[in-house]
């Protein structure tokens, strides 16, 4: 039996990842912050809860012992996410964008990534076919965003497209730090969650696709790269 623990699976990307591998046969951990939210989601699911704040060092490393003593984790989803915004709730552009909305995207985006993967390092070790899966985003790529006939190129944002370029790098470090687990950037595509105000052209079930499919990455499966449902893109 397979066990996954996915960040931020309440809703959205994460909570449509936890229902397909709850179908794949999966013992799947919902991981929360908010336990109402996160209980509710786990009971629809037939999964389990687990309160998972990415943000606080205290609620990571007890998620951990929880883990441990049900017996050990083999695939690790960094879903949770955040973008930050303006007091007009527009999107931090570069005249706009302070410290401060850096400091809080990267909290989550980048500082909850390496908290979570520092505390569930050593049960993934332990794992027989360990993988992560680091969701991160199209607007992570350089070569997309500074290439003007791409459509990334003209996305102003700051904060958000940074942070996820960040996590991008803690892939390829991870990767080659830990040639024995499968660590992986994923990009879902525009996909219709609050993150983006339900805008995206996408439905989660198309989002979750290479989510739930490097997920499922064979111990001689690719590591350390970035893929979309069509393959691997450009840094």
């Amino acid at each position: 039996m397979t066990t996954t623990l996915i960040t931020g699976a309440n809703k959205g990307l994460g909570f449509e990842t936890a229902r397909r591998l709850v179908e794949a046969g999966h013992t799947v951990y919902v991981g929360a912050r908010d336990a109402d939210r996160g209980r509710r989601a786990a009971d629809e699911l037939g999964a389990r809860f687990v309160q998972l704040d990415v943000t606080d060092d205290a609620s990571v490393a007890a998620a951990a012992k929880t883990l441990e003593a049900d017996g050990g984790l083999d695939v690790l989803i960094n879903n949770a996410g955040i973008e930050t915004r303006t007091e007009d709730n527009s999107v931090p552009v570069a005249a706009t964008v302070t410290a401060d909305h850096m400091r809080t995207t990267f909290e989550t985006n980048v500082f909850g990534v390496v908290r979570v993967l520092h505390a569930f390092l050593p049960l993934l070790q332990r794992s027989a076919a360990p993988v992560v899966v680091n969701v991160s985003s199209g607007l992570g790529s350089l070569t997309h965003l500074s290439d003007p006939d791409h459509p990334a190129h003209f996305y102003p944002g700051i904060a958000y497209p940074t942070s996820k370029t960040a996590v991008n790098m803690l892939t390829v470090q991870y990767a080659k730090a830990f040639p024995a687990l499968r660590i992986n950037s994923v990009e879902p595509g525009f996909t219709r969650t609050d993150l983006n105000g339900n805008t995206g052209t996408q439905t989660v079930a198309e989002g979750a696709e290479i989510i739930v499919r490097m997920a499922q990455v064979a111990p001689d499966g690719p590591t350390g790269g970035y893929f979309d449902v069509n393959g691997p893109l450009p840094w």
